[in-house]
C-alpha cells in the first residue's frame, strides 16, 4: 500500500494499463518551490545521447542485408515510435523481416553499446537530482523498450523516477499525446501543470498535444518553434526553481 502523499510505485511491463489514463488521478500537487507539479523526460537524446547508438545500429543493420542507409536515414527516425522506426527500415532495406524483429535487432545493439557507456546529456543528472530532491515528481516518457530503459536506470539513484512510460507500454506512441497524458495520470497531475523536455520536433510534439509546456533542448535535429515550446541550448545551470515558463 502506498502511504498517503507518497508517488506510486514505478510503472512497468505486466501492469494493467487503465484505458481511462486521460482523468487525472485525485492526488493534489506538493509544494515544492517549482513552477510545475512535475517534470516529465524524454530518453534518447535527451535524458542520455543513445541517438549515435542507434544511428551505429540501424547502419550496420542496414549493410549486413547490402541495403544503402544514409545519415539523413537516421535522423528520418529520431524520436520515433520503434514499430514506426521498423516499418521505415523494412521498406528502405527492402527485406522480408516483420517490424518487430528489426526493432528487437536494434535494441540488441543499443543495448550492448549502452552496457559499455552511458552518454549522458550534459546537465540532465544534476537537475534530475535537484528535482528530486526538491520534491518535484520526475516520470520518463520514451519510445524506447523497457529492456533498453533498465540498464539506464542501473546508473541512476533508486527512485529517480516516479513513473516510467515505455514505447512497449503503449498503443499509440509519439507523436500522438498518449505517453505523455500516461505519465501525467500516473503521478497524478494534471499535464497543463507539467513541463516535458524533450529533444525532437516527434516528442515535443506528443507533449504539447498532451497539454504540457515543452522544454526543447535541441540536439541531433532542428526542433520547429511552438506556442507551447521553450528552447535552452543546454540543460546545464537548470534547477527546480528556475524551470523556464511559458510567457
Amino acid at each position: 500500500m502506498v502511504e498517503e502523499g507518497a508517488l506510486a510505485p514505478v510503472s512497468k511491463p505486466g501492469d494493467p494499463t487503465d484505458g481511462g489514463f486521460e482523468t487525472v488521478a485525485a492526488r493534489p500537487p506538493q509544494p515544492t518551490g517549482s513552477p510545475y507539479a512535475a517534470v516529465l523526460w524524454d530518453m534518447d537524446g535527451t535524458l542520455v545521447d543513445t541517438e549515435p547508438y542507434w544511428m551505429v545500429t540501424e547502419r550496420e543493420l542496414a549493410e549486413s542485408h547490402g541495403a544503402p542507409w544514409t545519415e539523413e536515414d537516421s535522423l528520418n527516425l529520431v524520436g520515433n515510435n520503434l514499430i514506426d522506426t521498423g516499418l521505415y527500415m523494412r521498406k528502405r532495406m527492402a527485406v522480408d523481416l516483420e517490424p518487430e524483429v528489426i526493432v528487437e535487432q536494434l535494441l540488441d545493439g543499443v543495448i550492448e553499446q549502452i552496457r559499455l557507456a552511458v552518454p549522458w546529456r550534459e546537465g540532465a543528472r544534476e537537475l534530475l537530482a535537484d528535482l528530486n530532491a526538491a520534491g518535484v515528481p520526475c516520470a520518463l516518457v520514451t519510445m524506447s523498450y523497457w529492456r533498453s530503459v533498465e540498464p539506464i536506470l542501473e546508473f541512476l539513484p533508486e527512485g529517480s523516477f516516479a513513473a516510467i512510460v515505455a514505447g512497449d507500454e503503449v498503443e499509440r506512441g509519439k507523436p500522438h499525446p498518449d505517453p505523455y497524458l500516461k505519465a501525467a495520470a500516473l503521478l497524478g497531475v494534471d499535464p497543463a501543470d507539467c513541463l516535458a523536455i524533450e529533444d525532437s520536433n516527434t516528442g515535443a510534439t506528443s507533449a504539447e498535444t498532451a497539454g504540457c509546456a515543452v522544454l526543447c533542448v535541441p540536439n541531433h535535429v532542428p526542433i520547429p518553434a511552438g506556442e507551447q515550446r521553450m528552447f535552452a541550448e543546454t540543460l546545464v545551470g537548470l534547477r527546480a526553481e528556475n524551470l523556464p515558463v511559458l510567457s
